[in-house]
């Protein structure tokens, strides 16, 4: 598991219009690196469009947002264009990203277990290394301690 202090895993992922994009592409930036499940679920889409609605508070904090979860492209474009999402979705199917980051874990549901991504936001500083790590992230008010995060 990640810690606050390390240096953050470098990627290299395809967003949603089939471009790769990597962790250096945002150098000398903060990024708000988010986990999420799936999308266009209740959860998922929520916190979504709370960034979106914060996209520029944000910028106005040097700091950019990136969504990161195990759907294809195909869903990504579906997704950012029904809900007008202003920041990359990057597709990560073989889940190497999300396990670098630690965010694959064992969940359960009515009581059975399965594997899958626990969402999970990481503020990554300009210096490349992670400043804040938001675990088991509940939806409502995220986006608000998110913010305040980045004003440490």
């Amino acid at each position: 598991m990640l810690d606050v202090g390390d240096k953050a895993p470098d990627f290299k992922l395809k967003n949603e219009e089939g471009d790769e994009v990597a962790l250096t592409d945002f150098k000398g930036k903060t990024v708000v690196l988010y986990f999420y499940p799936k999308d266009d679920t209740p959860g998922c889409t929520k916190e979504a469009c709370g960034f979106r609605d914060s996209e520029k508070k944000f910028k106005s904090k040097n700091a950019v947002i990136v969504g990161v979860s195990a759907d294809g492209e195909a869903s990504h474009v579906k997704f950012k264009e029904k809900y007008g999402l202003p920041f990359h979705l990057l597709s990560d199917p073989e889940k190497k990203m999300i396990q670098a980051y630690g965010v694959w874990k064992e969940k359960s549901m009515y009581g059975k277990k399965y594997m899958g991504i626990e969402r999970t936001t990481l503020v990554v500083g300009p210096d490349g290394k992670i400043r804040k790590i938001f675990p088991k992230v509940k939806v409502d008010g995220h986006i608000e301690e998110v913010l305040e995060a980045l004003n440490l």
